[in-house]
């Protein structure tokens, strides 16, 4: 097993995830299998799902077409050749094809190598298999790899007759190319009962692969990433076999996180296994005075994760070895003390990537609308240049009228002062007190917990609970992802705050009160006490301590 895991900073560090090492070389792929050399560009752009390569007197009207059909059942795209205008020149246009096809397929048959032409877009898709990263199927059909790999047998008789009058440099791409794609891992003809089975096995292999290197568009619109993964990807060496441990630290709400989700949604399909782990400082608690135990449960969960089993059994930390690992934390010195050179800091957003931000969450798009420019710009100067306190009070103006800005400038101008917290506060106050006590509750009870969860203990009232939760969304001031609710640190402590300076006033009195909307909404079963032991047991010392 390949994986490397980094146990001590973790605990420190807000968000963690590991990416297994690929295996990248031919001989390692067994049974089935496609085969890309380098990672895609984030930029590059595929016009066609698959670039089918053939010789059509073998396998046009039969073989080849019934796999066609199988791809338009599952909704694949290739390129058709024969779509082709007459009159053009078919060469150029074939390049262009198979350069804009994020895989190709290269049917092997007995004359494939009697058409200078597919000697030449075999030469042209390996070469696209290396400088893009294009995924390259092979079928071996009716034609044994042997003979392909040293242009022997009928095979080699079919290509030598191609090489005659030919140039020794073409002679010399050819072999080269034939040798090399005769060693990919691909689907034998010989090897199936049926030529139907084969093709269905293919078109699924054909989907599966373009599903798991979609491009993700949970982030559509997310202001200044290009420029993030411009900055990140000389640590990431994803050309390299070298164990990697890459930090992203900055100040909390600068989208640390976020960035470290992009890049694994655009990564992880590199790899063979791959897992994220996030909010691991709150699933142990703190100080801890049995590291090597926090440690070794903390492998057994990744271990568990990643292998998705959960009776894994290990003894000791040396179960996982190499690996890319990404960290995030507000700490650089954590970074810096246990040997992580690699590191990335988030800077704070330029006024016109703040501007877009917010823009993004009060109308729906990167700029204001007809007549809002100045307000939108004052009031994201007011909001700072953090990316959670932009989506926040854009979420808040979200839906209001022109005059509704307006009347809302004067109260912003006094309670704002471009800090988080005036920020998160403004936006609390502004809420229902129902939902602010929910706010309350997440922040104390239910944040990073199960959504099932908390529908467990709050049965009688649960859609009044998820009416809350969908109010909270729509302001940003929290969300529900993978199933768990999930509240940014930033706002949990303002909550926590907020009940500390109450209580003060009012000794006893806060905690009541939130232990009483627990409570109604628990139609009254539980004490408030008893609710928070069983939701959240890893905070009691907290609960204590106030």
């Amino acid at each position: 097993m390949d994986s490397l895991f980094f146990l001590t900073i973790v605990v420190a560090a807000i968000c963690f995830f590991v990416i297994f090492k690929k295996v990248r070389s031919e001989q390692e792929n067994k049974g089935i299998n496609s085969s890309s050399i380098s990672p895609p560009s984030l930029s590059y752009k595929w016009k066609h799902d698959v670039f089918p390569s053939f010789r059509g007197v073998d396998v046009r009207r039969d073989f080849l077409s019934h796999i066609q059909k199988e791809f338009q059942r599952k909704g694949i795209t290739p390129f058709i050749d024969n779509e082709i205008k007459r009159g053009e020149s078919i060469g150029p246009e074939l390049i262009h094809a198979i350069r804009g096809s994020k895989i190709a397929i290269i049917l092997l048959s007995r004359n494939y190598a009697s058409s200078k032409w597919c000697l030449d877009e075999l030469v042209e898709i390996m070469k696209c298999r290396e400088e893009l990263g294009q995924t390259v199927m092979v079928i071996f059909y009716k034609v044994d790899p042997y003979d392909v790999k040293k242009q022997v047998g009928e095979f080699g008789k079919v290509f030598r007759k191609t090489c005659a009058g030919k140039s020794k440099e073409d002679i010399k791409r050819w072999r080269q190319v034939l040798a090399k794609v005769a060693t990919i891992a691909g689907y034998h003809s010989s090897n199936w009962d049926n030529e139907a089975a084969m093709i269905e096995r293919l078109a699924i292999d054909v989907s599966n692969e373009l599903i798991s290197s979609a491009p993700s568009s949970d982030f559509d619109g997310f202001v200044g990433m290009k420029a993030h993964m411009e900055n990140i990807e000389p640590f990431l060496r994803l050309d390299s076999d070298e164990v990697k441990m890459i930090g992203i630290c900055g100040p909390s709400g600068i989208g640390k996180s976020t960035i470290a989700r992009f890049i694994f949604g655009e990564y992880s399909h590199e790899f063979e296994l791959s897992v994220f782990m996030e909010n691991i400082k709150r699933r142990y608690p703190r100080p801890c005075y049995d590291e090597y135990s926090m440690k070794l449960q903390l492998q057994k969960e990744f271990l568990s994760q990643i292998m998705n089993q959960e009776d894994i059994k290990i003894h000791h930390l040396g179960v996982a070895k190499d690996s890319r690992i990404i960290i995030t934390t507000q700490d650089k010195r954590l970074l810096n003390a246990h040997g992580i050179n690699h590191i990335y800091e988030v800077g704070f957003l330029r006024d016109d990537e703040a501007l877009q931000i917010f823009c993004m969450y009060a109308f729906g798009q990167m700029s204001p609308y007809d007549g809002y420019e100045n307000l939108a710009w004052e009031v994201t100067k007011l909001s700072g240049k953090l990316p959670l306190g932009l989506r926040v009070m854009g979420s808040y103006f979200r839906g209001m009228s022109k005059h509704e800005w307006e009347k809302e400038l004067p109260r912003l101008r006094t309670s704002l002062d471009g800090k988080i917290e005036s920020i998160l506060k403004f936006s609390y106050d502004a809420l229902r007190e129902e939902d602010k006590d929910l706010v309350l509750c997440i922040a104390w009870f239910i944040n990073n917990e199960w959504i099932e969860k908390v529908e467990e203990h709050f049965p009688k009232n649960f859609v009044e609970v998820s009416q809350g939760l969908h109010v909270l969304a729509e302001k940003s001031l929290m969300s529900i992802s993978f199933g768990y609710i999930w509240m940014h640190d930033l706002l949990a402590r303002l909550g926590r705050k907020i009940v500390r300076k109450q209580s003060i006033h009012e000794p006893g009195h806060v905690l009541v009160d939130v232990g009483e909307t627990c409570q109604v909404l628990n139609n009254g079963t539980m004490t408030s006490h008893q609710v928070f032991l069983e939701i959240c047991p890893q905070n009691q010392q907290e609960y204590y301590l106030l």
